[in-house]
Formats: C-alpha cells, structure tokens, sequence
C-alpha cells in the first residue's frame, strides 16, 4: 500500500494503482450484472432467472468485500509492526471483521 495511515484510531488505505484495478474491474462487471438484472425486470423474465441473477451479484459484491478486507488486515499487521500504535491498529481491524461477519450466507 501507498502510505497508509492510522489517524484517530481507524486505519485509511491508500491503495496503488495496481492493488485499485481488480476492485474497480470488479465493480464494472458487477455495475453490467446490475443493469442486466433491471432489463431482466423490465421484460417481466422468469422469477428464477432474476433470482439467480441476484445471487450473483451479491456473491461478485462479496469478492469485492473479501479483497478490502484483506487488503485492510493486511495493512493493519503492516503498521502494528511498523511500531504505530498497536492496540488502535488491531482495534480498527478487528471492527472491519465485525462488520464483515454481518454478511448472511
């Protein structure tokens, strides 16, 4: 990451180009699924169909959560290390992961 920072107790990414694009390539194809599934609406298409639709994009949203999170706790260790702050780092990471595990299967 590109200077990341810990600034009053939460951990702000600063994400390189490359460690950007996948996220930002994910939510393009994620944008196109979700404009697919409004036309599969308009056209009144099997209720099945506009399902599984929906399932897909929330399984492709919860990559994109899969990668910030990550990319969060990843960085998280790489500043407790760093000598910040420990318990503020760790703190802000774990309440990432609280969020996280709000997701329903």
């Amino acid at each position: 990451m590109a200077d990341s920072e810990l600034k009053d107790g939460r951990i702000y990414l600063r994400r390189t180009d490359e460690e950007r694009k996948p996220i930002l390539q994910r939510l393009n194809r994620i944008e196109g699924q979700v404009r697919g599934l409004r036309a599969m609406i308009e056209e009144d298409r099997y209720c099945q169909d506009e399902v599984q639709q929906i399932n897909a994009v929330t399984a492709a949203l919860r990559e994109v959560a899969l990668i910030i999170i990550s990319q969060h706790v990843s960085e998280g260790i790489e500043l407790a290390s760093q000598g910040a702050d420990n318990s503020e780092a760790i703190h802000d990471v774990m309440s990432v992961l609280r969020s996280a595990m709000r997701f329903k299967e």
